[in-house]
This record gives structure tokens, sequence and C-alpha cells, in this order.
């Protein structure tokens, strides 16, 4: 919490100050109790009543002036708020080595139920794709504000032989350029959000693969759209081909180049809590904005209420306001 008029700060030094004559004034008034030597007298004339509720009204009262004080050097707040408007590109490895099942049930069947949680927390404003890719790659579902299309999508998908990574950023990339400028002018926040857990196998324009899907994160990165990617299983995957274990390990190496061409995050996950971990911080990044606040009125408000509150205490206890 910040202020925009942090000077009036100063003002706090006058609670502060009722505060030490509040309690300097109690002192007074127990030593002037002590010399009344009659103690029958005094239990006749004094209203028997708990210690501690006598001072819950001048509490109260002291705390609503310092809290209004801090409204009135106009606190200012840094506040997360939905955008009105961003896109987001999920590209998922629907390779063969996603039926791992060293994330149970397995590497795909886990990250489509975590996607399906992170699209339907998406705000209002962001526009969901999908993009999938084994040997090729396909534009499932064109970016769209409708949630459902994309849910009912995950949950269905089959896998297929090779890992055409660049595909499959190529095919994100292009979905995103043709997207048409907010009212403003202006082009919305995008990203594409790629999920794999190998290294990429299909070549693409004479470049090998490895090369072509770094090539491709940089014709991302020169449309000013950063590619996060998620490198999804642990290095004990395996699966069966024609009775024989086959390892798949998961490749961090190559998710962290394709991020960096990108200029992109790079994130790991074995679990799939840590991918739905993973999902909700590239969300905040992209469906969200930091927007800085006055919240003048809101802390005005809770010090309107402490005063009603002594009020209300010194009446009950106290048989007067303050």
């Amino acid at each position: 919490m910040t202020f925009l008029s942090a000077w009036r700060l100063v003002l706090l030094l006058a609670p502060i100050g009722l505060l030490v004559a509040y309690v300097l004034v109690q002192r007074r008034r127990h030593s002037q109790v002590v010399r009344f030597t009659s103690l029958d007298l005094l239990d006749s004339v004094a209203p028997r009543r708990s210690g501690w509720q006598r001072h819950v009204s001048a509490a109260l009262a002291v705390l609503s002036i310092g809290i209004l004080t801090v409204a009135f050097a106009q606190p200012v707040m840094a506040l997360r708020t939905p955008r009105d408007a961003a896109t987001i590109l999920l590209a998922l490895d629907t390779s063969a080595s996603m039926t791992a099942t060293d994330v149970a049930p397995n590497r795909l069947a886990a990250a489509e139920q975590q996607a399906r949680t992170f699209v339907d927390g998406l705000p209002d404003g962001v526009q969901i794709g999908l993009v999938t890719f084994d040997e090729s790659a396909r534009l499932v579902v064109a970016p769209t504000s409708d949630k459902a299309a994309v849910l009912d999508v995950l949950g269905t998908l089959e896998v297929g032989p090779g890992t055409a990574t660049a595909a499959g950023i190529q095919t994100s990339l292009a979905a995103i350029v043709g997207l048409p400028k907010t009212a403003s002018g202006k082009a919305a926040p995008t990203a594409i959000v790629l999920m794999s857990d190998g290294t990429p196998t299909v070549a693409d324009n004479d470049q090998d693969p490895v090369e072509a899907a770094n090539s491709a994160a940089a014709d991302a990165k020169a449309a000013g759209v950063p590619v996060d990617t998620i490198a999804f299983g642990t290095a004990d995957g395996t699966v069966n081909v024609r009775g024989q274990d086959v390892p798949v390990p998961v490749d961090v190496n190559a998710m962290n180049d394709i991020a960096n061409s990108s200029g992109g995050k790079s994130f790991t996950a074995e679990t799939a809590s840590q991918l739905g971990s993973i999902y909700d911080e590239i969300g905040k990044d992209v469906a969200y904005e930091t927007k800085t606040q006055e919240i003048t009125a809101v802390v005005a408000g809770i010090a309107l209420v402490l005063a009603i509150a002594a009020a209300a205490a010194g009446i009950y206890w106290n048989q007067r306001i303050v």
C-alpha cells in the first residue's frame, strides 16, 4: 500500500497523543480512588463493571481516528483485475509418448484435465484456442470466448506418431496473428502455452526438428507472441511398443530452448497438481493486469464502522457515547 498524500500521515500523531493522554488520565483516576478510604462507601457509589469494558469505547474511538487519518492520506493499492481482452493458444502435444503412465492415469489424460480447469477459470475477456500436434499440427478450436467449445474437445484427444513441435508453434502463431485488434486499435495481449513431454522429432523447411522448433519460436518472438513452455512428465516415463517398454523421458532442455527463443517462460511439471499450478500462474500473467486503485473510500468506511462501534459500546457500558 502506498499513499498519494503521504505527508498527511503526520496527523497520526493526534490519535497517538490521545492514546497517551487516556492512559495517563486512567492512572491518575486510579491513584485518586486509592485515597478514598471508605471502601464500603466506594462500593455503594461506584458502578460495578468489568475493567476492560470501560476502555472499549475509548479504544475503538482512537482506532477509528487513526484509520480515518490513513484514509485522509489517500491510500492506493495495486490490484489484479481481469483484462478486457487477451488471447491464449493452448498447444498440446498428442504424440504417442503422452500415453506414458508416470503421471496418473497417463500424461495426456492428466494434461487434458488440468487444461479444462485452466480454461474454465479464465475471465470472460479472454479468448482461448486449442492446437494439437503429433506428426502434424491441427487448429482444433480457433480463438474464441466460448469456453464450452474448448472444454467439449478436451478429454477426447487421441495420440499419434511423431512430435511436430515446430508445426504446433506455427499453427498457433497463425491463429493469433490473424486476430483483429481491439476497439482502441491496439493488439490485445497474446501468448502460446506449449505443453509437451518430448524432443521434437518432425523436421520442417530443411531444418532438423530441434532447429525447426527454435526457428518457429523465434518467429513468434518477432510477432510479439511469447511461447510459455511446460515440460510435462518425468525422466522415468515409458510406453509399451510391441510388448516392450520404451523409455520416453521428458525433455526439459528442448522446452527451455523454445521458451528462451520466443521470450516466454519455461516451466517443468512432474505431477498433475504441479501442472495445474503452472497453468494458474500463466493465466494470471496473460489474463490479468495489475492496476493501481485508490482505496480511500474503503479505509474511510472501516473507520466509520469503528466509530459507530465506539459509540454503541459507550452507550451500552458507560451510558454515554464516549
